[in-house]
């Protein structure tokens, strides 16, 4: 410390630029802190004799909302994500219902923007695919004053990314004081985006990466995208990983297709370490099914494939024990009547 000193006296300028750099790097690792002390509405065995409220709203902090859509709503249950800067808004996906009666997303949000003047602050909202749960909503969005919906076709996000080199490059979403990355994640899905704020230190990974499973429809692709975000988030601050769903219970046990009850149900948020790990997990994959540590990882066509194989043997035998049964009754006649 005393050489330290020492130095900056002999040359005050440079010390006061590197206390300078050294005060901006560490304002630049900060982040605003949020809250995820929240427990989601766990749907019910009878949806019908428990009616529910169909979309929940938690604030993470006074700038940023995290919307779910209910179980009892669409067994999706999709996230969607709400970020607040000083000129934009940024809403992350519009989750699996259309009609605003049954799901009044857009008046949610609307009502979460901060007046500007006279007007709403606008809105752009994007998505992490093109899945149909995650964009179902859009329509509730198209025709509203100082609203952009961004496409969710491959050549609409290329375009509005100015990603020239799918799936290589990094874009920047400017909400006014708050910078959001968008990072290229093909593998669940061709169109697959993940968002990384620098405001929160929250990265939302839509299916890219869930506390559930990870369908992964092109392993190469997909890897090539875990290594790229493992790379993108080593020396910057992750607070938690937020994904499009939840569905495993708090042990690590997989809720059933199309359950709309989530009773002890597991939490949202990940860690920047699940991040770090996913290509390990995926280089493991065998293209069809595999468990490794927490993730579970399939290739849906394939495993649909395997089970109607499956389904198709079975009646395939069972049409030969039938016919098998039916030889052996007209031998045993034919036996019986030449016997007569």
């Amino acid at each position: 410390m005393k050489s330290t000193n020492h130095q900056f006296a002999r040359f005050p300028l440079r010390g006061l630029l590197c206390m300078a750099l050294l005060a901006a790097s560490c304002a630049g690792s900060e982040v605003s802190p949020g809250s995820m002390n929240v427990h989601w509405d766990e749907g019910a065995p009878d949806c019908a004799k428990a009616p529910q409220p169909p979309l929940q709203v938690h604030t993470y902090n006074d700038r940023t909302y995290i919307l779910r859509e209910n179980l009892c709503a669409t067994f999706e249950a999709p996230f969607m994500y709400l970020l607040i800067g000083s000129s934009k808004g940024l809403l992350i996906d519009t989750g699996d219902v259309a009609d605003p009666k049954q799901m009044p997303l857009a008046s949610t949000v609307l009502g979460l923007l901060p007046d500007e003047g006279s007007a709403k602050l606008p809105l752009l909202v994007v998505h992490t695919h093109r899945h149909s749960d995650h964009r179902a909503g859009d329509t509730q969005f198209a025709n509203l004053a100082n609203v952009q919906v961004v496409g969710f076709d491959l050549d609409s996000v290329r375009r509005f990314y100015h990603f020239d080199h799918w799936p290589n490059g990094l874009a920047q979403i400017d909400l006014g004081e708050r910078t959001v990355d968008a990072i290229p994640t093909p593998g669940h899905n061709e169109t697959e985006v993940s968002f990384y704020d620098r405001n929160t230190g929250l990265f939302f990974s839509g299916d890219f990466l869930i506390p559930g499973r990870l369908m992964i429809d092109d392993t190469s692709a997909d890897l090539a995208s875990a290594e790229r975000v493992a790379a993108f988030i080593k020396d910057r601050p992750v607070s938690y990983v937020l994904g499009g769903h939840i569905e495993k219970d708090a042990n690590g046990e997989l809720y059933s297709w199309g359950s709309q009850f989530h009773p002890n149900e597991a939490a949202l948020q990940m860690s920047k370490e699940d991040l770090l790990v996913l290509p390990s997990a995926i280089r493991s994959f065998n293209g069809f099914y595999k468990k490794s540590g927490q993730f579970i990882m399939m290739n849906a066509m394939r495993v649909l494939i395997a089970e109607l194989l499956g389904l198709l043997s079975v009646l395939v035998g069972l049409v030969w024990m039938v016919v098998r049964f039916i030889r052996r009754r007209k031998a045993a006649r034919r036996v019986r009547l030449a016997s007569q």
